[in-house]
Formats: C-alpha cells, structure tokens, sequence
C-alpha cells in the first residue's frame, strides 16, 4: 500500500519483582496452580507488548499466567512512574522456574515484539505481531489450542475496526477474539487466526489498511 517506512516502538519493563514463597492468602485470591509457590511480576508501558510476553514466558519456562491487566488510559496517565500501561503475574513451582519466565518477558520487551508508528512523533501506532506457535496464555484468550498461529492486531479505534475488517478479508483466518473499542488504553483491534502464512496475510493487510487511514483520515 505504502512504501513508507514505519518506526519501531519498543516497550520498555518498568519494574520486577520475584516472590520465592508466596503467601497462601494471596495465592488463594490470585487462584494460582496448587503446586505453584513461586511469583514474578513486571509492569510495562505497553500492555500489548506485555501480554505477548506473557504467552512467550508460558512457552519457555514451567509459568502459569496468574493475572495479566491493562491500566484505564494508558501509561500517559498511570498511577506511579514504575506503573506504565499493564501489570503481569507468573506464577510457578519454584524461583528458578519463574525467573526463566521474567527472561523471557524481557527478551520480549526488549526485541521481540514492538509498535510501529506511522509519524515521526510516534504518536500514532499500530500493532500487527504474528506469533507463529501460541502458549497457553494467547491460546487461551483466542481459544485455540497451543501452537498455533495467531495475528494480533491492534490499533486506535477506526483504524483498528477498518483494519480488522481488511484483515479478514485478506486470507483464510478467524476473528476469534475481538477487542472492541475503546479498550482499557483506548485502542481496539483483535486475535485473528488461521495457518501462519494466513495469519502474516491479514497482519499485512491490517497495517496497509491503517496506514491507509493515516494517509487520509477524511477521504471515503
């Protein structure tokens, strides 16, 4: 659609904390798994990025996602410097376990997934991550089983449902959940399913219809 070259936004981990033995009263609120003893907890400036991460963790380490939420309005107006946009739980059956996992949720932070912005300000971006084999926390979200592919779509509110729609009639993939606007940081968008090439179809699609809308917000 458009040749421009659009900016990576990387999210960055505004604080970490590893609970060895976690307290029983807590991990009963927090429903974790009976044989889990063990917490670590982050947040991020972008919960998207976030919730990536977790599902990441879930596939490189013995994690559970205990709790995963996104902030009211983003990390523009979060409670605390160390508060970005969104705070996940791992919970596990000891330390070392879910220090693997919080690796993982760093790596993914750091690299392995990002925002594209479509103006020299960043302040107009999109998300379209295809993840190629899902864990237990996106497979869950979509239902799905785990390891299969998903396109995780997410942009502001037009742009999101105008791309969701290109997205499915780019190739042979599902809506199989859909984040209707104005989410918790008032985006919107969607988990698109189907094989990986589907699923890198509609994320292109998606992003071409979005940059679309950048390019000429009024024009029908």
């Amino acid at each position: 659609m458009n040749p421009i070259n659009l900016l990576p936004i990387f999210a960055n981990v505004l604080s970490v904390r590893i609970i060895p033995n976690v307290e029983p009263l807590l991990a009963k609120k927090l429903k974790i798994n009976d044989r889990h003893r063990s917490l670590g907890i982050f947040t991020v400036d972008m919960d998207d990025i976030g919730v990536t991460a977790l599902d990441e963790a879930t596939k490189r380490a013995d994690v559970e996602v205990a709790y995963a939420q996104s902030f009211y309005a983003g990390a523009d107006h979060s409670s605390g410097p160390l508060s970005g946009e969104f705070i996940g739980i791992l919970s596990g059956p000891n330390p070392d376990e879910v220090k693997s996992g919080i690796q993982a949720v760093e790596d993914v932070v750091e690299s392995g997934a990002h925002f594209e912005a479509l103006n020299e300000e960043k302040t107009h971006a999109l998300y379209a991550h295809v993840v190629s084999r899902t864990g237990s926390f996106l497979s869950k979200e979509a239902d799905i089983e785990p390891g299969q592919s998903l396109a995780y779509l997410i942009a502001p509110p037009l742009e999101s449902t105008y791309g969701i729609d290109a997205a499915l009639k780019s190739s042979d993939v599902k809506l199989s959940t859909f984040y209707g606007p104005p989410t918790e940081t008032n985006f919107g968008g969607g988990l698109v399913t189907g094989s990986q090439a589907s699923c890198q179809a509609a994320a292109d699609a998606f992003r071409d219809a979005v940059i679309e809308v950048a390019n000429a917000p009024k024009h029908y």
